[in-house]
């Protein structure tokens, strides 16, 4: 028979079996395609050596006027201003007091029990003393001043923090009378926790006879710079604000502050689900904000304080501050800029926010009902189009809503976490025209999974990955990554894994759908592969990869199926032929049968890119049986 030459769709599909997906690709994990043609992704490079506290949720870039680009990073415990590789911790204070903490320490033990009436901290926060003096011996008034981290709340009035030493037998001090405490605004969760049975929600909750449900929320930031300021706060806080002006410098001096502690503040919301600023006209909005006046939060509530005002929020008159209560769901979700647009998410509507000059300033026009939104963080937008994750479909918005084919959905949605839904986030790869979602498989309560929309080609395809937040390329010169390692990763950068600090190779691979050998209906033999593969880009001298060929007797009978020869299974073999492919690899001699194969082709080695074209298969008829 003439060599038979593979042409593969390009994607990957398994919302059908392998056989029926014939003539397309099944599986794969970091490989992408261009020119319909699969090729291993690009690696990862940490930023700098410096790392933060707590796993990060959100990544917003911008630039001062003079010119430095700065990096928004909230955390579970913190948030950071990022800046030339170092990280600038501007976490608010929530509570000051002074002369008030007393300190107590155990002969031998590293733990000091703090007293400080009402401190209202939980365990995990951090609180920063200054002008405590030494216990006496070892812990010194330099231990003391310092930031801690608080280990347990033992009453309303006392805690304890771990020192850097233990404790001897002359630390029976008190630290004196003059100890000032800055305790930062509490920290929030890195998962969710879901709690179940009697107790765990509110009064009502769930129906008669059974418990209700509810979870530990997930710490959600949002942040939005306002000429070069930055706008921020998390789901359930009040909003604060960070004044470039102060710089990064100098500790203390230049923390964020409460947006209502500015001068001329009036009605600021007191607490808010989700902040942004509008690209046009410059207004400052709140969602899910307080009721004006009250203290009463409405998840359905949008208020925005006067244009070019990030302060003034009492409507009047002579301003454009306003509210506006959408109807549709019972709570927001998700808001982004679109074009001349706020496009607003709630748990079951779209809707888009639109600027009217007098009158009602913006206006809400219902897009589309009955859908569904994944998370806050589970928008993204390429070309002028939103494309986002629902809770068991994806979508887009290009001026008409529409369902977004998948031919992953099944694989994604059944292996999906919801409990942990909350961390699902979207982002973009602009130069590969992609779109990106991470997100929990069934099994982790961290994010594992990644699932990419082309969306210039319209084609899926997927991959394992640990990630927590995304930021494209733009303000910065290659998508930015943060990870469970505490650090962000340029992506695009080199070819390896390079996320602690030590090259280690990434394993890629893709894996073809079942195809017929002849027509399915006589065993070929294959003897020969022309593997059709370009390792440009390589740094390693001797770049390679492997091509896999399995066999399988019928379709859906697996493969190496049979197991053994005979029926007997002390005789078990292994049918399938693997054989490497270097850089000047013209053929492969392989020896292997079967009705229908399987091609895969992968790479584990340092230093190693490559592109795989149209391979050919060297086969010949070989009998029924």
């Amino acid at each position: 028979m003439p060599l038979k030459k593979l042409v593969i769709r390009p994607g990957v599909n398994k919302e059908t079996t392998s056989y029926s997906a014939e003539n397309g690709w099944y599986a794969c994990d970091k490989v992408r395609f261009r020119q319909n043609f699969p090729e291993k992704i690009g690696g990862w490079q940490r930023i700098s050596l410096n790392t933060f506290q707590g796993v990060c949720r959100s990544l917003w870039s911008w630039l001062t006027l003079v010119g430095q680009k700065v990096t928004g990073l909230g955390t579970n415990l913190k948030f950071y201003l990022e800046l030339g590789g170092s990280y600038y911790d501007i976490t608010p204070v929530r509570a000051t007091t002074t002369n008030a903490a007393t300190f107590a320490a155990t002969n031998g033990s590293a733990t000091i029990t703090v007293t400080d009436s009402s401190h209202g901290a939980i365990a995990g926060d951090f609180v920063t003393f200054s002008s405590a003096a030494s216990l006496g011996g070892v812990i010194t008034a330099a231990i003391l001043n310092a930031e801690h981290q608080i280990v347990t709340i033992t009453s309303v009035n006392a805690y304890t923090f771990t020192a850097s030493v233990a404790a001897n037998a002359s630390d029976s001090g008190n630290g004196g009378a003059a100890t000032d405490a800055a305790y930062q605004i509490s920290v929030g969760a890195a998962t969710q926790v879901p709690l179940n049975g009697w107790g765990a929600s509110t009064w009502g909750s769930g129906t008669w006879g059974n418990g209700a449900t509810s979870s530990t929320a997930l710490r959600l930031w949002s942040q939005s710079n306002f000429g070069e300021d930055l706008i921020f706060g998390f789901k359930g806080s009040p909003v604060y604000y960070w004044d470039a002006a102060n710089g990064v410098s100098s500790a203390g001096a230049d923390l964020g502050v409460l947006l209502s502690s500015l001068g001329g503040a009036s009605d600021v919301p007191t607490v808010q689900n989700l902040v942004l600023v509008s690209d046009i006209n410059r207004f400052v909005f709140c969602f899910g904000a307080n009721t004006l006046g009250t203290a009463v939060q409405d998840p359905m509530l949008i208020r925005w304080s006067d244009q070019e005002s990030a302060v003034d929020w009492t409507p009047s008159a002579t301003n454009q501050a306003g509210s506006l209560r959408l109807s549709k769901g019972s709570e927001i979700i998700a808001a982004t800029q679109s074009r001349q647009a706020v496009s607003i998410w709630t748990d079951t509507a779209m809707y888009n926010l639109g600027y009217v000059p007098g009158g009602i300033v913006w206006g809400a026009q219902l897009i589309g009902e009955n859908i569904s939104i994944a998370s806050p963080n589970a928008i993204a937008r390429a070309n002028g189009v939103s494309y986002w994750m629902g809770k068991d479909k994806f979508y887009m918005y290009d001026g008409r809503l529409q369902t977004l084919k998948c031919d992953l959905l099944r694989y994604v949605f059944n292996d999906f976490n919801l409990q942990q839904i909350d961390q699902v986030f979207a982002g973009t790869n602009e130069a590969h025209h992609e779109v990106w979602w991470f997100y929990c498989s069934a099994d982790s309560t961290a994010v594992d999974r990644y699932v990419i929309y082309n969306q210039q080609d319209r084609i899926w395809y997927y991959g394992t990955m640990a990630r927590t937040a995304w930021l494209d390329s733009g303000m910065r010169d290659l998508p930015v990554a943060a990870t469970y390692t505490y650090n962000l990763v340029n992506h695009e950068a080199g070819l390896d894994d390079n996320e602690t600090g030590t090259a280690t190779a990434i394993n890629a691979s893709i894996t073809s759908a079942d195809f017929d050998t002849d027509d399915g209906h006589k065993f070929t033999l294959i003897s020969r592969i022309l593997p059709d593969m370009t390792f440009t880009g390589s740094t390693t001298d001797s770049p390679s990869a492997t091509i896999t060929l399995y066999p399988l007797q019928n379709s859906g009978s697996g493969y190496n199926s049979p197991t053994s020869e005979g029926g007997n299974s002390a005789g078990a073999v292994t049918r399938s032929a693997i054989a490497p492919v270097e850089a000047y690899t013209n053929q492969i001699d392989v020896r292997v049968r079967g009705r229908q194969m399987s091609i895969k082709v992968e790479s584990t080695a340092l230093g190693v890119q490559w592109q795989l074209g149209s391979p050919r298969l060297d086969m010949r008829v070989d009998g029924r049986r």
